[in-house]
């Protein structure tokens, strides 16, 4: 079938339900657009996986802090409907911030404990933006699978632990980081980095390399990855720390030592531009 454009909520959700009549199985990739090959990662996958796909592009103003990049954070519609046709994208949904939040809208939803520290600390308010958001799109669309990168670790926990929680009839799939040849994690953020400040945020994925090396090598101790892995950071002029931080790869609680599945993750301004990425590390029996 052609790709669909709907920017309308009631037509999508009416076309939703024509899907699940008809006994389709719907496939949902939820984005903000300016569409990369980790977002095309995502679709092919969603291709597999189901009968019908449905993409939605829309830049959530919800999760975006006041000082934040919410105005200048980077569009391309046309060009992000083109790679979902190629994709093989059914439904792009593409709605407008008045279709998603209605005068007078006042109500969020929250996931608490899986929240804090990370990105929860550091950008107050995101993650209830987030799980509103995707709270919404889910009954819009109401997929049968939805699928989300690894890249935003935190944000696919919060996910997991909504649907959980809230009793969503959705299976969460988690799809694997997708890197440049050099290694930088794909973000439609990296679009503000000038070639000096690209360059400098490889300084991430090395610094993830190296912890990985440290453990597989018989470090077990959080203090001293973490300290090699600020130290790394600190090396390269023009990027700032926001954290570096082990958390156990399913709960996300602190962990002092690494004895099981051990995310690291990592996020720092190369020049004005917030970067974030991870690795899981497993340390050998």
């Amino acid at each position: 079938m052609p790709l669909e454009v709907i920017p309308d909520k009631r037509e999508m959700a009416i076309r939703a339900e024509e899907f699940r009549r008809d006994g389709r199985r719907i496939a949902f990739v939820p984005t903000m657009g300016f569409l990369h090959a980790g977002h095309v990662s995502l679709l092919e996958e969603g291709r597999r996986r189901g009968d019908v796909l449905v993409l939605s592009i829309f830049v959530n103003p919800i999760q975006f802090g006041p000082n934040e990049d919410l105005a200048r954070y980077p569009r391309d519609l046309p060009g992000d409907l083109e790679k979902a046709r190629r994709a093989g994208v059914d439904v792009a949904f593409v709605p407008e911030p008045a279709q998603m939040y209605t005068e007078g809208f006042q109500t969020s939803v929250e996931v608490r404990e899986i929240a804090r520290g990370l990105c929860g600390d550091k950008r107050p308010g995101h993650f209830v933006g987030v799980a509103t958001v995707v709270t919404k799109l889910f009954h819009i669309i109401k997929p049968h699978v939805a699928l989300f990168g690894e890249k935003d670790y935190q944000q696919l926990a919060v996910i997991r632990r909504m649907v959980l929680d809230l009793d969503f009839d959705i299976e969460v799939l988690g799809m694997p980081i997708v890197r440049e040849p050099d290694e930088l994690a794909m973000s439609s953020r990296n679009a503000y980095l000038s070639g000096e400040e690209r360059q400098k945020a490889l300084v991430l994925s090395r610094t993830l390399n190296l912890a990985e090396e440290m453990v597989r090598e018989g470090e077990r101790d959080a203090a001293r990855v973490l300290s090699a892995a600020r130290a790394l950071i600190n090396s390269v002029g023009g990027v700032r720390i926001d954290y570096v931080d082990l958390r156990d790869a399913v709960t996300l609680a602190e962990v002092a030592r690494i004895e099981r599945p051990t995310l690291l993750a990592v996020a720092a301004f190369v020049g004005k531009t917030r970067l974030i990425d991870n690795r899981v590390l497993t340390p050998r029996s």
